[in-house]
């Protein structure tokens, strides 16, 4: 067996995870339109809560160990509840540039919390990543704010937002020991969509009303975005840090702007690109590994015969 196949297992499995993520916030844009934010929240967790309970039946998956249901607990009220709700709401109320600079806070206090509370290293390189993709994911939000509206509401909402996130990251990281990604993902969105349950009345009358085209976007986050892409974050996650992992979303940004290009025909500018370049560089730099680390320790000398 390679032995890197287990790193490049992980690292296909953050770039799936990337790359849906960006892809959900085109699909935010039409299903946004025409769902209130809670219930846009729980009809996707919904959707994901369907797709990963037929995955777990099919493959016949318990129920996680006791020792794992207190990351679950955590990271599904935190990660799956709390922050698509405050996330899907905050876009309402400030720009897109304004959003996108407050919620990339997430990864920063990812490496932090978990530095603090799962004892996680932090490596030179790792910060240094870190700083050149924010700067990077600076340059992306000031290119897209415009003429957008800001309320400090809106703010204070992106803000709970990222700090959700990042707690529910560093929540999961430990029940990852005790249950699998499968698992762990499942009843987080489980979680999570029971705390978003008193939206249910506002999905059902939205619902009625709504093109098919924004119900079936909806339908699109939870089967990918959040099913699909939450379980290969959880696989990845539980082989690296959470710090290094939160690194990873910084390309985010610059997948966005892509498939805004691509898709939606957003031409973007100059500004644009050199910080979504700033973004991938930064997580290329966070994601090595020096020299000494990657050949690991030195065997000692033979002793030469006498």
């Amino acid at each position: 067996m390679n032995p890197r196949r287990p790193d490049l297992l992980a690292a296909g499995a953050a770039t799936v995870t990337v790359v849906l993520w960006a892809s959900a916030f085109v699909s935010i844009r039409s299903a946004g339109s025409e769902y209130s934010p809670g219930a846009l929240a729980l009809g996707r967790l919904l959707a994901g809560v369907l797709t990963l309970g037929a995955i777990c039946l099919v493959r016949r998956e318990g129920l996680p160990p006791r020792a794992a249901w207190p990351g679950i607990l955590i990271s599904g009220i935190l990660w799956f509840g709390v922050y698509m709700v405050a996330l899907n709401w905050g876009e309402q109320q400030v720009d897109a540039g304004t959003a996108a600079l407050v919620v990339n806070i997430g990864p920063i206090l990812i490496a932090l919390l978990g530095a603090r509370i799962l004892g996680d290293a932090l490596p030179p390189r790792l910060l240094a990543g870190m700083a050149v993709s924010f700067a990077g994911a600076v340059a992306v939000g000031l290119s897209m704010s415009g003429e957008g509206k800001s309320s400090v509401l809106g703010v204070a909402l992106c803000l709970l937002a990222a700090v959700a996130y990042a707690g529910g990251v560093v929540a999961q990281k430990p029940a990852l020991g005790a249950a699998s990604a499968l698992q762990v993902t499942t009843y987080g969105c489980l979680v999570g969509a029971v705390v978003c349950l008193p939206f249910a009345g506002q999905l059902v009358h939205e619902a009625a009303d709504a093109p098919v085209s924004a119900t079936l976007n909806m339908v699109y986050l939870g089967v990918f975005p959040t099913a699909l892409a939450f379980t290969t974050w959880a696989y990845a996650l539980a082989r690296t840090t959470a710090g290094r992992m939160g690194a990873t979303t910084y390309a985010v940004p610059a997948l966005v702007v892509l498939m805004s290009w691509l898709a939606l025909g957003e031409v973007p500018g100059l500004l644009t690109l050199a910080g979504g370049v700033l973004c991938l560089a930064g997580v290329a730099v966070s994601r090595s590994r020096s020299r000494t680390a990657a050949a690991g320790p030195r065997p000692a000398k033979a002793t030469e015969s006498a």
